[in-house]
């Protein structure tokens, strides 16, 4: 007796069904995990805040490198990937210090302004990046990423400029905005370091060298800054330790998992993030300067990154390599 084809329709189609929303599953985890990391970071720097409040930024960015590297550290010695290669040592020496200044100046910044503010601030390392990777790389800047500088510097002016049309620009916020810029500058660096580090070493082996070099580095200075740790710090900082390690493996495992071009908007709802944490740590409320001055920056940094649209072949419909 013949089997009716037909019969096996149903399963075939439950079968194409399931497959489908795997994939789709498949899809979508990328930007979960990515918008978990930057939850997790931003959730950091409200730690960090605390923590540098109560001990000082200083001591409490040391902290958080030493601790962050004993974290992470195990993880690389059990891949037993090996010491790195020379070349390779001096890309994670290089971010380490780098990291180290900017870390620090960051998070100075935020003892002296609002969370969401100095997020929003921050997002214009990308468009620095820009000019940097013209100097350092040779990269052609094109038309539409000086549009979108001027766009982030506007932002940045609106932001500013409503410190001074409240009154509330004193000594100290200035001082905490040219840190923010000097970490933005530093941040924009970093991408040049990264983009070169991330194509000789893991992940892991990155987040060790990182915690670890620029806590090392940081320690230099404490004949000069440091301050015995307040204990009432210690809980912050080490939540804040922790929080860096998993948001960068995160992020790490999202961006290995999907186009960076894809994934970049998401980074932009740190500022979603730093409000809400910003007022549930601090009481600080958001101000319309800042709603405006993040918009523009955020646009400017979306068309700075946004893929060139290619056009399709007139005659037969194509996009080239398609």
């Amino acid at each position: 007796m013949s089997r009716d084809p037909l019969s096996n329709a149903p399963s075939i189609a439950a079968s194409a069904a399931a497959s489908t929303r795997a994939s789709a599953r498949a899809r979508l985890l990328p930007f979960a995990a990515a918008a978990a990391g930057v939850g997790l970071l931003s959730l950091m720097d409200a730690f960090m805040k605390e923590g540098a409040l109560i001990t000082g930024a200083y001591t409490a960015t040391v902290l958080r490198s030493l601790m962050g590297a004993a974290m992470i550290a195990p993880f690389w010695l059990w891949l037993k990937r090996g010491w790195p290669t020379r070349a390779v040592f001096k890309l994670h020496l290089e971010r380490g210090i780098i990291s180290a200044f900017m870390a620090l100046s960051f998070f100075f910044a935020l003892t002296r302004l609002p969370l969401a503010e100095a997020i929003a601030i921050s997002f214009i390392a990308p468009l620095i990046a820009l000019y940097l990777a013209r100097i350092l790389l040779g990269e052609i800047i094109q038309p539409k990423a000086i549009v979108a500088s001027v766009l982030g510097f506007l932002g940045t002016l609106v932001i500013v400029g409503g410190r001074i049309g409240t009154g509330e620009m004193d000594a100290d916020t200035a001082m905490g905005l040219a840190a923010l810029l000097f970490s933005a500058v530093l941040y924009a660096y970093n991408f040049i370091v990264i983009r070169r580090q991330s194509q000789l070493a893991g992940p892991v082996e990155i987040a060790t060298f990182h915690s670890g070099i620029g806590g090392i580095v940081l320690l230099l200075f404490a004949p000069f800054l440091g301050t015995v740790p307040d204990q009432a710090a210690l809980m912050p900082v080490a939540a804040a330790a922790a929080l860096t390690v998993t948001g960068a493996m995160a992020i790490a495992w999202a961006y290995a998992r999907a186009e960076a071009q894809a994934l970049v908007p998401i980074e932009y709802s740190g500022f979603l993030w730093a409000s809400l944490f910003g007022w549930a740590f601090f009481r600080e409320a958001v101000t319309v300067p800042t709603l405006i001055g993040t918009a523009l920056i955020i646009t400017g940094c979306w068309m700075a990154t946004r893929k060139p649209r290619v056009q399709a072949d007139p005659e037969t419909g194509r996009q080239p390599g398609k």
